[in-house]
């Protein structure tokens, strides 16, 4: 993926490898470059028909691409990805529950695309939307619940819905029963 974000050299992509070998820290490194992209993006989206739903996916997607590249850990960049991209796009309650929608199903994409572990991303994508939820006018629970990321892995495969199922069943991020609906 080559998504490119105004006023910035390079790629989302490269942005991400970049932060994650300037600190080390996956997940802060991976909400930095994100949110900073996808503020940026976001800006300049309405120009080129390009809608904020298609950016959010395309920069978690990126993002994992990135850290993949430099042998992040893949569920620390998941969990970056939700909260860059929550806080880049600066949407709450019901609105954050959609962007969290696009963002898992990006992100559990494009971590089978470079073969990684799904039930890592998933398990990051889950702690992500929990830890943002303060801030975003929607329950732990309900973001636990309603993130997308089997949803997504179903749609590749049987066995890749129910390992990441399996990887959803219990206590996540202090929320219990995160895939109870």
């Amino acid at each position: 993926m080559t998504t490119k974000h105004a006023g910035k050299a390079g790629t989302v992509e490269d942005a991400v490898a970049r932060a994650v070998q300037g600190t080390g820290n996956v997940a802060k490194a991976t909400a930095d470059a994100v949110s900073e992209v996808m503020s940026t993006t976001l800006k300049d989206a309405g120009k080129v028909g390009v809608t904020a739903a298609d950016s959010v996916g395309q920069v978690a997607g990126a993002a994992i691409a990135g850290a993949s590249g430099v042998g992040g850990h893949l569920g620390h960049a998941a969990k970056g990805a939700v909260v860059g991209v929550l806080r880049g796009t600066k949407h709450v309650s019901t609105e954050a529950l959609g962007t969290i929608g696009h963002a898992s199903e990006a992100v559990i994409r494009q971590t089978a695309a470079v073969g990684g572990k799904l039930e890592h991303a998933a398990t990051g994508l889950v702690v992500g939307a929990i830890d943002s939820a303060k801030t975003k006018g929607v329950s732990a629970q309900l973001l636990g619940r309603r993130h997308g990321a089997v949803t997504a892995a179903e749609k590749l495969s049987a066995a890749a819905g129910q390992a990441v199922r399996n990887a959803l069943t219990g206590t996540i991020g202090g929320v219990k029963d995160v895939l109870k609906r």
